[in-house]
């Protein structure tokens, strides 16, 4: 596919053109609407059977053996390789390191280079709107070398700040990381000047494109960064695998801090081992065969598509972005996170008066997926006065009239949140085994998601909320999806009661669902309680997210702590 059209764009995912399977008990079926395009991509055709096809012909370990399959699947592999050094305008191939992500692409830099030339009092300056896996590495390594991280500063809309460079970025600073695009804002960074001043005083510098590469051309010579990673799976390519690239002077000086088969050049008991030339020094173990050889086909399919910043690909992405931006702007609740049209289609905001797990779970309802929570930026978050966000992020395969549907929803949801009983929120309910009962009977009647998400909301308004002295730290339930608090209320002839509270209607109704099972128990009976079968009992076992199911489990786990 060399000529971009929507339609024909969309039509390569197959993904895409499904309807949610009778599975999840959607009734009717309904059409998916993918709006979560910043956490990862959905497939073309192209990647999918590139991918399937090396594993039904070609299937073979590589750089290892001189047989046939072998050399097929050494050929297509580093073929992937050439691919991906034409695709950022790298010197040679000898600077794309295959790596599972963007992360392990920053934790090599961190550990193999940073950790080895750091040292007490050097300084590190990343900004302050990082995704966390480009803030946590760093940490680890000051804390291992004594270095000390400062922080770039933001504008007030959501870009960093270059006014402040000269004030950062000092003759102490040795390296400099950041993103191209942020996770959450959108906004295009203006990463040429902190590349500029970084060079001015000697400082490495790291930039993370995995928000970009999808949406803008990369060209590494024309940026003069040291380094740039990514992830194929936010650009229509496989999960598990990702680039680091990085300046060959520099790479030839680092010291693998992974090791293990292919990146060994000899091995002695008697002798130092000696590590393989690039780029295979950092390549231990059985790489992702097949998923660099997909990696391959997805830039050969995404390639013509971001050369021309005029391209139809690019200028769709902002007809998108702008129409979706001017109807949630419309919405009287709609709070951005910071004002202003992003440069690509990450759009985060809040909806005044109500949770934003609340509303993204109602969304999922109808079929439509967006991401609530901190989106791994809770230092933003938190300069942002933020608990966190909604975000939608869109991409090319997304149209106007998902947008129009995802809007009709919203406004349903909202609606029917202003519809609802205000008092029904003060109502205490003291559980007990009829209440359990009760729960069980609900559940049973309500076959589909879409009517055990509206139980599981009007049973959150039935939950006793606690106080606000009592929401404190003490109370608090690490681990939960949104914060949540539980607490011992009393203990009659050994049973316990408990009350939670969140801020969030979903959570505090599954707060009700696991209270209900736990109220007025024995210690003995506590421990005892299959949760995993009361909630597959209510049929709810398909619908919960991990992070949600984790949260249920911190739940469970500080009703046992607290009576142990």
């Amino acid at each position: 596919m060399t000529t971009f059209t929507p339609k024909k764009f969309r039509d390569q995912f197959p993904l895409i053109q499904n309807m949610l399977s009778s599975n999840l008990n959607l009734q009717p079926k309904k059409n998916i609407i993918y709006f979560d395009n910043a956490a990862t991509t959905q497939k073309p055709h192209d990647v999918i059977t590139r991918q399937v096809d090396f594993y039904e012909q070609q299937n073979a370990n590589v750089h290892r053996a001189s047989h046939r399959l072998s050399n097929l699947s050494t050929s297509a592999y580093e073929k992937s390789r050439q691919i991906v050094q034409i695709f950022i305008g790298a010197n040679a191939k000898e600077e794309i390191i295959w790596t599972k992500g963007a992360t392990e692409s920053i934790n090599i830099v961190t550990q193999s280079l940073a950790r080895n030339i750091l040292n007490v009092g050097d300084e590190i300056v990343l900004s302050v709107s990082e995704h966390h896996a480009n803030i946590v590495p760093w940490q680890i390594v000051a804390e291992q070398t004594g270095a000390i991280i400062k922080t770039l500063p933001l504008t007030s809309d959501g870009y960093i700040d270059i006014t402040q460079l000269d004030a950062v970025i000092t003759q102490k600073t040795r390296f400099v990381a950041c993103g191209h695009i942020s996770n959450v804002l959108g906004r295009i960074n203006p990463i040429l000047p902190v590349i500029k001043k970084a060079k001015s005083v000697g400082a490495i510098t790291l930039i993370d494109g995995a928000q970009a590469v999808a949406h803008i051309n990369i060209d590494v010579k024309a940026l003069d960064c040291d380094f740039y990673v990514f992830s194929a799976h936010k650009m229509f390519g496989p999960t598990g695998v990702g680039v680091l690239y990085g300046k060959k002077i520099l790479l030839e000086r680092m010291i693998p801090y992974q090791s293990g088969g292919e990146m060994i050049k000899r091995v002695s008991f008697n002798k130092k081992t000696t590590f393989n030339q690039l780029p295979f020094k950092f390549e231990a173990g059985t790489p992702n065969i097949a998923g660099v050889i997909a990696f391959g086909e997805c830039i050969n399919f995404l390639k013509p598509f971001l050369i021309d910043p005029a391209s139809l690909y690019i200028q769709y992405e902002k007809t998108l972005t702008k129409y979706c931006y001017d109807a949630l702007a419309k919405i009287n609740e709609v709070r951005f996170v910071v004002d202003g049209l992003p440069d690509i289609g990450v759009i985060s905001f809040s909806i005044l008066g109500h949770h934003n797990h609340d509303i993204s779970t109602s969304l999922d309802t109808y079929g439509i997926a967006i991401r609530s929570g901190h989106h791994c930026a809770m230092p933003l978050m938190q300069e942002l006065a933020m608990d966190g966000c909604l975000r939608v992020s869109l991409c090319a395969y997304n149209t106007k009239q998902e947008i129009d549907v995802f809007i009709s929803c919203l406004q349903n949801i909202l609606a029917d949140n202003h519809n609802s009983d205000p008092d029904l929120t003060s109502v205490p309910i003291n559980l007990n085994n009829d209440e359990m009962l009760m729960v069980i009977d609900k559940f049973a009647k309500a076959k589909s998601w879409d009517s055990k998400h509206r139980e599981i909301m009007l049973i959150g308004n039935n939950l006793c909320r606690l106080e606000k002295f009592h929401r404190n730290n003490d109370s608090l339930i690490s681990g939960c999806e949104s914060s949540a608090w539980l607490i011992v209320t009393s203990c009659e002839q050994l049973k316990y009661h408990f009350i939670g509270d969140s801020d969030a209607k979903i959570v505090r109704g599954l707060l009700f669902i696991v209270l209900s099972v736990f109220n007025n128990k024995t210690a003995t009976e506590i421990a005892t309680v299959d949760i995993h079968g009361y909630f597959k009992k209510l049929g709810l076992e398909n619908h919960l997210s991990p992070s949600r199911s984790n949260g249920l489990l911190a739940i469970v786990d500080r009703i046992k702590s607290l009576v142990s």
